[in-house]
């Protein structure tokens, strides 16, 4: 009897490790609505922050490195593009 249940705890623990959570965004985007243009320039993420384009509204970008001291007010309208500060590769892009 206990190695039946034991048997079956283990395929059902087996079965469920299997499984991927479909509710889970992909890494580097988010389930929150695209608000500050995050989506267009996706395209950044592993490019040299030089390539980064020159904002149109600026109020409404951040550019910062990985280890920068940021405020952390969530402002959805707002554009962060966060840096790698050694490498000055792009890490993220996204709103908040």
């Amino acid at each position: 009897m206990i190695r039946s249940l034991a048997a079956v705890l283990a395929l059902t623990l087996a079965a469920t490790a299997c499984t991927q959570n479909e509710a889970a965004p992909p890494p580097g985007q988010s389930k929150a609505p695209d608000t500050c243009g995050a989506a267009a320039l996706q395209g950044l993420v592993g490019r040299p922050k030089t390539e980064i384009p020159v904002a149109t509204t600026p109020g409404n970008r951040r550019v910062s490195c990985t280890t920068c001291p940021v405020t952390m007010d969530y402002r959805p309208e707002r554009l962060n593009i966060v840096f790698d500060e050694e490498t000055g590769i792009v890490k993220t892009v996204k709103c908040g």
